[in-house]
């Protein structure tokens, strides 16, 4: 058994399945534009999800969902330990996410995407549905510069002394919600300036990767840890630093960290403790993004930009599909 497991990861090919892979975030995302604007996340979620599942399902892949849309009891689509693809290829993890910022999608504001992860069978840390605390820095920067451990004010200092600058030179970037209301206080009183997000927390710690074209130079704060792991997944391939740690608040979820495999969650897992093998990453743009462009339309054509990542050789690849739309 262990030889056929070690011959099936020998098999990953990163470069022929990125190819494949950017068909399924691309899928995903030309099945919500018509949901763009008109205020139904859940139609557009499910429209995403069922062909996400579609074209993963035609894939020449031993594909086992690590971090996908819930439970099976919570969700029969793109469930977490659901096999997918055709059985006839390598072994594989997946981490996906349909739609990433379903309220974005559904008001057509900025940064809605598509993405999909695939490393090869057991490479991606297996985290419950729950919150997880999250640090982002981009390439260029010495291992150990940042800790969770440090306070927000040290992180900015580190940086800041790094880089010879000014912390009033820094933007941090955090989501939008009332349990960060001491983080972004504290993180403004050191000079340095807050990017406010409403949803998308995994394009967020991609955006520190690319400050020049993003502006954020740092992320910082408590998001969804599936969506820690699928931010790992990009950064791996972009270059930058990513520190996470579970945040328990209940009986509940410190019983679904338990049937994730995870006893101690106090553990602060760096991000190649999260994607612990070579990555392969696809995100397609539904809105407009600092990252990626939207989905684009004329009477004849839909077009979509999707960014393609390989941890491997560190490629950057920017897809563009145009095709004719479906006459109604």
């Amino acid at each position: 058994m262990a030889d056929l497991q070690q011959e099936k990861t020998e098999e990953f090919n990163d470069r022929l399945l990125s190819l494949s892979l950017a068909r399924v975030s691309e899928a995903a995302a030309l099945a919500t534009a018509d949901h763009i604007g008109r205020g139904d996340e859940d139609a557009a979620d499910t429209a995403a999800a069922c062909a996400m599942q579609h074209v993963l399902g035609g894939m020449n892949i031993d594909g086992h969902i690590a971090i996908g849309e819930g439970d099976e009891l919570d969700t029969d689509t793109l469930f977490v330990g659901q096999k997918l693809g055709t059985g006839e290829g390598p072994s594989v993890d997946i981490a996906l996410m349909p739609l990433e910022g379903r309220t974005l999608a559904a008001k057509d504001m900025p940064n809605a995407l598509s993405v999909v992860a695939i490393g090869p069978r057991d490479s991606m840390l297996r985290v419950p549905p729950i919150y997880m605390d999250k640090l982002a820095i981009g390439p260029g920067y010495p291992d150990g510069l940042l800790s969770l451990e440090m306070t927000p004010s040290e992180r900015i200092a580190a940086v800041a002394g790094f880089r010879n600058c000014a912390p009033e030179e820094l933007t941090v970037c955090v989501l939008d919600r009332p349990r960060h209301e001491a983080l972004i206080t504290e993180i403004r009183e050191t000079g340095a300036r807050v990017r406010l997000i409403s949803d998308g927390d995994v394009s967020g710690v991609m955006a520190c990767a690319e400050p020049a074209r993003t502006g954020i130079d740092l992320y910082m704060g408590l998001g969804g840890a599936p969506e820690g792991v699928l931010a790992a997944a990009a950064l791996k391939c972009l270059g930058g630093q990513m520190q996470g740690r579970l945040v328990v608040r209940n009986s509940d979820e410190a019983a679904r960290a338990r049937h994730a495999g995870i006893s101690d969650t106090a553990v602060i897992w760096s991000l190649d403790e999260m994607i612990r093998d070579d990555v392969v990453f696809a995100a397609t743009g539904i809105t407009d993004s600092a990252l990626v462009k939207g989905i684009r339309r004329d009477d004849v054509h839909i077009s979509t930009e999707t960014l393609l990542l390989r941890s491997k050789t560190g490629s950057v690849r920017r897809q563009n599909c145009r095709r004719f739309r479906r006459k109604s």
